[in-house]
């Protein structure tokens, strides 16, 4: 079993200094900063595009770009916590396949995302996606 630490410190009034596993930094503040409380679905959204996008690759899909948002729904008192987060994949390219993108967002959240499958079990997570057609430029012309 893997064993990974990250760090929080504390630097003056509301602002903390987080550092992942290789000390790249985080500024989590209030008001201009990272709240702690949007690192989950942002770990959530950061793990999946990065799962989707390599499947994506490996499967010689036309992808000029992907964006993927996470909308969270949360109790309205404390400790406010997460009860549904709704993650919406939009994904331009060329002759995108459809059953590629499904392959790839289920082989994320079923066998390689690591957020996911630790959230799934405690909060209900919906994904949803779509195609944006992007015409492929000649070259030479913009």
């Amino acid at each position: 079993m893997a064993t990974e630490k990250v760090t929080a410190e504390w630097q003056h009034d509301q602002v903390f200094m987080l550092r992942d596993q290789h000390g790249f930094p985080i500024v989590m503040a209030q008001p201009d900063g990272v709240l702690g409380a949007d690192l989950l679905p942002l770990s959530l959204i950061g793990c999946a595009i990065w799962d989707v996008t390599s499947i994506l690759r490996k499967q010689k899909q036309a992808i000029n770009r992907i964006e993927v948002e996470a909308t969270s729904e949360r109790d309205d008192d404390p400790p406010w916590q997460f009860r549904k987060i709704r993650v919406m994949y939009r994904i331009w390219g060329t002759q995108v396949k459809r059953a590629a993108i499904e392959r790839a967002i289920r082989l994320t959240e079923e066998k390689y995302c690591s957020v996911y499958a630790t959230l799934k079990p405690a909060i209900e997570l919906v994904s949803e996606f779509e195609i944006l057609d992007e015409p492929v430029q000649e070259e030479g012309k913009v």
